[in-house]
């Protein structure tokens, strides 16, 4: 089995193999994968990685592995005023897509309510999802999947996420 310990954002030559992966598994540390050649692939990096789309994976043999977004479920969401919508759903710390005329998100009942509400037209699609990163243009935001609990308090530490955590406690993701 093939080993990978160090990511790179864009590819140098041509893949020796590719990984399909959705935006959960693009965000990892050590984990045994299947490439697209059924040949398997341990990826041991130093530290947790958000994986990018169109990055890859270089092989202690100096093999690199293409990283592609995986189709999977998600809401577009258009609107006439589609830049307040967007405020609402980064004041929710959600990922989000952004394209011109449209936001797609991972699917969440309370966030789709709350966008119909504002006015927005929310449909289903299936597509590769690639999330803006951070506030400095990489990493990861802090989304509201409903895989683990904890309160905002616990997580931000501050005033408005103990208020917040004080509306309403809920599981959310990493």
């Amino acid at each position: 089995m093939l080993t990978a310990r160090t990511y790179h954002p864009h590819v140098h030559g041509t893949p020796f193999d590719r990984l399909v992966l959705d935006y959960e598994a693009r965000f990892l540390r050590r984990k045994v994968l299947t490439m697209a050649s059924g040949a398997g692939l341990l990826v041991d990096l130093a530290q947790t990685t958000s994986l990018d789309d169109g990055g890859v994976l270089v092989t202690t043999e100096g093999h690199e592995i293409a990283v592609e977004a995986a189709a999977e479920p998600l809401l577009a969401i258009t609107a006439p005023d589609l830049p307040r919508v967007a405020w609402h759903v980064g004041n929710r710390h959600t990922p989000c897509q952004i394209e011109a005329g449209r936001l797609l998100i991972r699917p969440d009942h309370v966030i789709r309510a709350m966008l119909e509400q504002l006015g927005a037209t929310v449909g289903e699609v299936t597509e590769p999802f690639t999330p803006e990163g951070g506030a400095y243009g990489h990493g990861r935001t802090h989304g509201h999947d409903h895989s683990h609990s904890h309160s905002h308090a616990e997580a931000h530490g501050d005033a408005h996420a103990r208020a917040h955590a004080a509306a309403h406690d809920h599981p959310h993701g990493p």
